[in-house]
């Protein structure tokens, strides 16, 4: 009996694919620096960040946000005129302090000192990037990183994001992005980095 095909093909995700996002980013964020800050427990990690993911899409960037999908791996993007929509409303923040328990001011910490070092310019972001760790090397990220960049630069605008984990930062940058700077998130948590990709002229335009 033959294996089926992991298709990489981007296509866009549905309230159906909460579970299974939910799931993909936990496993995809289990050893990012920030996640495990957020959730320092191995034993309960998988389960938090399965919530945690699930919650941010079902609430958050499925409404005002572009969320695509493969076989193995999510994104969530927010285009400029999405952006002041995609905050956590007070029913939202309250669920994910439920998740996050005892580290839930850590988080809002973090979500504050990054607001103010929020980019002015109009620009697309790009709020979570991830693949299952059992299909890294297929090329689902960077199906999914292709998709998102493109829709940014047939609107003309450059792309931002933060990532707390270094070994990330030469794929981005092999993807266009440069390091704007670095800081350490309040109450003694990893470095985050901040990146920048400037539009690039789409063919035939």
């Amino acid at each position: 009996m033959s294996r089926m095909a992991i298709s990489n093909t981007p296509k866009t995700a549905t309230p159906d694919d909460a579970r299974f996002i939910g799931g993909t980013l936990a496993g995809a964020f289990g050893d990012d620096p920030m996640m495990r800050w957020f959730f320092p427990e191995d034993s309960t990690r998988e389960a938090g960040l399965g919530r945690y993911f699930s919650t941010l899409f079902t609430r958050q960037y499925l409404r005002h946000g572009v969320c695509e999908r493969t076989d193995a791996a999510a994104a969530f993007w927010v285009a400029p005129e999405g952006q002041e929509k995609a905050v956590p409303d007070a029913e939202t923040v309250q669920e994910l302090q439920e998740i996050l328990g005892d580290r839930a001011g850590l988080f809002r910490d973090a979500v504050e000192a990054a607001a103010e070092h929020a980019p002015q310019e109009p620009h697309w972001y790009l709020a979570v990037i991830g693949a299952d760790p059992a299909a890294r090397g297929q090329g689902h990220g960077a199906a999914l990183l292709r998709s998102g960049l493109a829709k940014a630069d047939e609107a003309g605008m450059p792309v931002y994001l933060e990532s707390s984990k270094p070994s990330n930062l030469p794929v981005y940058e092999h993807f266009g992005f440069t390091v704007l700077g670095e800081a350490r998130l309040p109450g003694g948590g990893p470095e985050l980095w901040a990146m920048r990709r400037a539009p690039r002229p789409v063919a035939g335009a």
